[in-house]
Order: C-alpha cells, then sequence, then structure tokens
C-alpha cells in the first residue's frame, strides 16, 4: 500500500511536468498571490491544481485564497486530501464550539491521510477555521477507487448515480485519454493490460471529486487538487452538469521547463508556470520499485 501511495505522488509530478509542455493557447501570467487572487475571483467555481509536493505552489495559493476572504468571499473549500468518508468527522470538528487549549486544526489533520504532506495544507485549515468556510472532503477513497479498477464503476455508483455523471455512457475518447495518461505519469512501465483498470479508477476519482462539489456550485466552492484532475478535456469539468461548466474557472499550477515542447491547447482556462520543486527522478525511483510489485 505504501508504495501504491508513492506511485501515485509520481504520476501526480510526472503529469503535471508533462503537461507543462502543453499550456500554448492558454493565458499565462506571472506567478503571484495577486495574479492568482484575480483569476479565482472570475468565477465562483474554482478549480485550482498543484503539484503535490510543490512548496511555493501551496504557499501563494494560501495567500490567494486568504486575498478572496478578506475581500468577503465566503466559498466552500473541497480537498483531495480528504476522502470523502471523512465528512461526518470533519463536521462534527468544524461545528463543535471552541474549547480552551483544543486546536481545531490538529483535530482535522489527524482525519487525513497521514501520507499527505499536511503542513502544506494546514494554513488551508487554518482559514476555513478562521472565516468559518464549509470544509468539504472530496476523493474517493483507494480502497474504493481498487474495487472500480477490478469491477467497473457499478462497484461503487448504482445506475442512477453512474446516469447522473456520465459514466453509464464513457466515451472512448476519455477512457483513452485517461489510459495515456496513466501510461505517461507510470513513466511507460506499466503493463498495457494494466491501463484501463487504472484509467477506470482514475476516471472514478474525477467523477468523485465533481459529485461532491456539486452541491456548492451555485454559492461558490474551491476545490484543492492536482492539476490532473482540473483538466477541462478529461478531469472533474467533465462530470459536472454542463450548464454549470460556464461557472468553472479551471487553473493549473505548472513547473517551467526551460525547453520548447509540442503544445496542446484548451486543457485549462488559466496556467501559471512556478518554480521547480527540487525532487529525486520519480521515473528513476519508479524503475527501482516497480520490479518489486
Amino acid at each position: 500500500m505504501k508504495t501504491s501511495r508513492w506511485l501515485g505522488i509520481f504520476r501526480g509530478v510526472l503529469i503535471a511536468v508533462a503537461l507543462s509542455r502543453c499550456t500554448a493557447g492558454v493565458h499565462q501570467e506571472p506567478f503571484s498571490a495577486d495574479a492568482l487572487a484575480a483569476q479565482m475571483q472570475r468565477r465562483p467555481v474554482v478549480l485550482l491544481g498543484e503539484i503535490h509536493d510543490n512548496v511555493e505552489q501551496h504557499a501563494v495559493r494560501a495567500q490567494a485564497l486568504a486575498h478572496l476572504l478578506r475581500a468577503g468571499a465566503r466559498p466552500a473549500l473541497a480537498f483531495e486530501q480528504f476522502d470523502r468518508q471523512a465528512q461526518g468527522d470533519i463536521d462534527r470538528v468544524s461545528n463543535q464550539a471552541p474549547a480552551a487549549g483544543v486546536d481545531r486544526v490538529d483535530q482535522l489533520v489527524a482525519l487525513g491521510d497521514p501520507r499527505w504532506n499536511w503542513t502544506l495544507y494546514r494554513p488551508f485549515l487554518e482559514l476555513a477555521v478562521q472565516y468559518q468556510l464549509r470544509i468539504v472532503a472530496a476523493n474517493l477513497a483507494r480502497a474504493d477507487a481498487m474495487r472500480v479498477s477490478k469491477e467497473g464503476f457499478g462497484a461503487l455508483f448504482d445506475p442512477a448515480e453512474q446516469h447522473q455523471l456520465g459514466l453509464d455512457a464513457l466515451p472512448a475518447d476519455l477512457l483513452l485519454a485517461q489510459q495515456q495518461a496513466v501510461d505517461e505519469g507510470h513513466c511507460h512501465q506499466m503493463p498495457p493490460s494494466e491501463l484501463p483498470a487504472l484509467a477506470r479508477a482514475q476516471i472514478a476519482r474525477d467523477a468523485t471529486l465533481a459529485q461532491s462539489i456539486r452541491p456548492y456550485l451555485q454559492g461558490g466552492v474551491v476545490l484543492l487538487t492536482g492539476n490532473g484532475h482540473v483538466r477541462r478535456d478529461i478531469g472533474v469539468p467533465r462530470f459536472l452538469p454542463a450548464q454549470e461548466r460556464q461557472r468553472v474557472i479551471s487553473i493549473a499550477l505548472l513547473e517551467h521547463e526551460e525547453a520548447a515542447d509540442p503544445v496542446l491547447a484548451g486543457v485549462y482556462d488559466v496556467v501559471f508556470r512556478t518554480t521547480v520543486q527540487g525532487r529525486p527522478d520519480p521515473c528513476e525511483q519508479l524503475r527501482r520499485t516497480r520490479p518489486s510489485q
């Protein structure tokens, strides 16, 4: 399970780096809290991407969110980092009266998966507690994602949910694109026979993230999640009601690379290029861990 978790993180990093080569035709500007806040103010539903381990991205995102809140915005705050089963406990902690010696942020962090670096997400929880924002546990648990990968969407979503989310008539192009993303994200180390199952799990995560934020589309919501999930072509927006998509802004935070590469327009509404977080080569680490699977 630990190795599986790191494979997911490596995949997120690799997809983000790959997509940083695919942004021509999309609005770009220097990365700052003021600039990011200005983009977040454009629409009430903000899908705010990230590279999970990039410290600068998290710091600037938190500053931008603070700007919005000081200006009077009160969106729900949805986290990929909380599995949806945690919602009841999150509500209990959020609604309890303040007590001496009790840190509600610490209590909330304790409800999250410890394999996330909660030091990076704590500032968002602090803002949520300070401004009494609705905290939304948005993600699909890994065990549920594994069930979907092995048994199909019916293992988790009933027929009505599948119809509502479009999973009962999934376009072939979406499944193929997710298979390609999974293959790229795993450094082309996965057997081709495993790609459809992994792609189904990723689609189920996107559908669950979309399902989790649907109750807050009218009042406003900020979803904190990986860049791959905020893609308009294959990510969360594909599973939101068509009439609501014009209320959505998809913002990607991608690490800058010097080389000029082929491009793909229309993946995001806004792209910010950020500094590169120092990290070991994820492909090399994946090649070392893959034989032990």
